[in-house]
């Protein structure tokens, strides 16, 4: 028998394997949170799945989301990016990746890790919402919200209330797996 799984994945295979390995997850790990981060910043305005089949081809251009290289990228950098059609070719979320890794680099500081910063505003435990159908999921909550004008504070790029929600969904932050699938407690 097979096992129940949100519908939003269903029907193909690599959107399935992500929902069954990764997403919802929690994840504490800093270097494992930049790259959703950055993947998640990608995604604005386009579809995840267009995401997700260019994940390599990011991790490559990218350095392997070495957040310490990013940082120091340069515009010869800047300009095989734009060049890599591999990934998503958009200057400003190029530019973004590069001041969000700065950015980055600042909350660690402040904070020891990135994993501190951000999990502090779940008090370090998974949100778990009770959805039935994955379309009853918001797109944004007042702690998105409070997440989003945070981060922006702090000099982050992309990171509007939609994004977060989806980052928080994606790490683990929150449990929007529909109740009825096998991942939901699991997670």
């Amino acid at each position: 028998m097979e096992k129940h799984k949100c519908g939003w994945c269903v029907g193909d295979s690599l959107y399935e394997a992500y929902h069954d390995l990764e997403w919802g997850t929690p994840v504490k790990d800093d270097s494992l949170l930049f790259e959703f981060l950055i993947l998640e910043t990608f995604q604005a305005g386009l579809s995840w799945i267009t995401v997700l089949k260019k994940r390599e081809n990011f991790r490559a251009a990218f350095d392997q989301f070495n957040y310490k290289k990013i940082a120091h990228y340069d515009a010869a950098k800047i300009e095989s990016l734009l060049q890599d059609a591999g990934i998503i070719r958009n200057r400003l979320k190029i530019n973004a990746t590069i001041s969000n890794a700065q950015a980055y680099l600042k909350i660690q500081e402040e904070f020891d890790s990135f994993s501190a910063y951000i999990w502090g505003f779940v008090d370090n435990e998974p949100l778990k919402n009770a959805f039935k159908h994955y379309k009853d999921c918001p797109a944004n909550t007042p702690l998105s919200d409070r997440i989003s004008k945070d981060l922006k504070k702090r000099g982050f790029k992309f990171v509007g209330s939609t994004v977060v929600y989806a980052f928080m969904q994606a790490t683990g932050m929150v449990n929007d797996h529909e109740v009825g699938c096998f991942r939901y407690n699991e997670v």
